[in-house]
């Protein structure tokens, strides 16, 4: 997985997660604050508002109290109760008004034109009859109501808060009423201060993740040169061993060649080269045929040697057999018993992963018989879930992964099987003990999908048992065929293992060996 993947994967989006629940929880927790804040403060203007209708109406009731408490229930102190009320005020809009029980108004010093008639059907633009409830309420011992009315100052509609009581022998309601635009200008208010209060701590919020974010990106830059920089001091080292490699392995083949096939060939010549001055026909042709038997050795050297760079069988006929040649290879060349263990059912592979598994394969068995000091050796190829997995195990002395190599240098035989590994999105696993060392090669199904090519073209991977199938004999099933075809391998047929019972149904005739 690339750097940035895993930065905005791992820090990026976990921390926009994080910052996002809490900015919700913030937001949630805020708004309720305010709200409650909001509805405190409002009950707590209007309980200052009613403590203050309250000692109004008692101060009405104290005003007419003279008449009324004496017993004037005539017209004239009834009268001058009306003249006594009608004087009284506080504030532009604060004024008290008098009702009779059945609605009609008997004094509103801020609308006198009301005076005499009757309100009882008067409703508020809200539809509410407004008079009916005032006298109901009075009517009930008194209260408050609030209401829709005319502010005399503007003219407008507002709220209003009243407080009413009744003068049952009178047949009078005295009230009063106080307008709620400053309750609400307030509340407006503290809406206001609340909404920039958590516009406020949002933005710090989005800061802090700004800041975040810009943080993680720095550091993931800071990451990704010193990982490229690691990079690159690998690729260089591993470059260095490459060329290390090669050159020793030219070393080698030019040793094989120079004390193997050039001195063969050295030695035919000379054969020949007697037989042709030898007048004796039958010593001329002995020598012939020796030079022939010397060069089919050569002819067999260098095929040997064309092999170990790249078996042709592995172009040809697919993984699983080439698995068997180098096995019985290394069984014939270091006497370690090794078995092959070939799935039931696969499919095919693309080149490039076939011939890393066969590399790795090659590395691991190199592994075994230079350091392990095992007589048996095991060699997996399954297909577990769409995955397909190569291991190889051994009964050795087993090492300690952390003590693979020296200090500081990576050991050039297992740093190569992750590296191929790696370039096919592969991974390599390690377990070694006392008692063995195993290593599992594993291709993901994604990277193992066959790669699209003609009939004629190689499979890369044979079908079930990834054995070829011989021509002629299709009542054969696939686990005899392998161990009738074991000895062409170099194999005993008691190696393979776990050849499939079948591959009637998905070798196709591309796949046969014509014998």
């Amino acid at each position: 997985m690339r750097l940035k993947i895993k930065v905005i994967l791992f820090a990026v989006v976990p921390l926009a997660l994080s910052l996002a629940v809490i900015a919700t929880a913030v937001f949630r927790q805020q708004s309720l604050l305010a709200e409650r804040e909001r509805a405190l403060v409002e009950a707590s203007i209007l309980d200052a508002k009613h403590a203050e209708l309250r000692h109004y109406v008692e101060l009405a009731l104290s005003t007419v109290a003279p008449w009324y408490r004496e017993g004037h229930d005539d017209d004239t102190g009834r009268r001058a109760a009306l003249a006594r009320l009608s004087r009284l005020d506080y504030g532009q809009d604060g004024y008290f008004f008098v009702y009779d029980l059945d609605g009609r108004n008997l004094m509103h010093p801020r609308q006198p034109e009301l005076t005499g008639h009757s309100q009882w059907e008067l409703r508020d633009p809200r539809g509410e009859p407004t008079v009916q409830r005032l006298i109901e309420t009075a009517r009930n011992g008194g209260g408050y109501v609030e209401y829709l009315w005319e502010r005399p100052s503007t003219g407008v509609v507002e709220r209003k808060l009243g407080y009413v009581v009744s003068l049952p022998r009178w047949n009078w309601m005295i009230g009063t009423g106080i307008y709620l635009d400053d309750v609400t200008t307030t509340l407006a208010d503290l809406d206001r201060q609340s909404a920039a209060n958590i516009r406020d701590t949002m933005a710090w919020i989005a800061a802090c993740a700004v800041v975040g974010v810009l943080a993680i990106g720095g550091c993931g830059l800071a990451l990704n040169l010193s990982e490229q920089r690691i990079a690159n001091q690998k690729l260089r080292r591993l470059a260095l061993q490459a060329l290390q490699s090669q050159e020793e392995e030219r070393a080698r083949l030019a040793r094989e060649l120079h004390d193997g096939s050039s001195r063969e060939f050295e030695s035919i010549r000379a054969a020949i080269e007697r037989a042709a001055g030898d007048d004796d026909f039958a010593a001329a042709r002995r020598q012939i045929d020796a030079a022939l038997t010397r060069f089919r050795g050569a002819e067999d050297k260098l095929r040997e040697i064309s092999h170990r760079l790249r078996p042709l069988m592995l172009d040809e006929l697919g993984l699983p057999a080439s698995l068997m040649r180098i096995a019985a290879d290394f069984s014939s060349d270091t006497g370690i018993h090794t078995e092959v263990q070939l799935p039931e059912h696969a499919r095919d592979l693309p080149e490039h992963v076939v011939t890393v598994l066969f590399r790795v394969a090659q590395e691991a068995l190199t592994n075994i018989a230079r350091h392990s000091q095992a007589t048996r050796a095991w060699i997996t190829l399954a297909q577990n879930e769409g995955d397909i997995t190569l291991s190889m195990r051994d009964n050795g002395v087993g090492f300690r992964p952390a003590t693979e190599r020296k200090a500081g240098e990576p050991g050039i035989g297992l740093r190569t099987m992750r590296e191929r590994l790696d370039s096919i999105g592969g991974t390599m696993s390690l377990h070694s003990s006392a008692t063995g060392t195993q290593i599992e090669a594993r291709v993901p199904r994604a990277a193992a999908l066959p790669r699209q090519h003609d009939p004629d073209s190689n499979p890369g991977w044979m079908t079930p048992g990834c054995l070829p199938r011989v021509a002629g004999d299709p009542g054969r099933d696939s686990a005899s065929q392998a161990r009738a075809l074991a000895p062409d391998f170099g194999l005993p047929r008691e190696v393979i293992a776990d050849a499939s019972p079948s591959c009637e149904s998905s070798c196709d005739t591309s796949n046969k060996i014509q014998t």
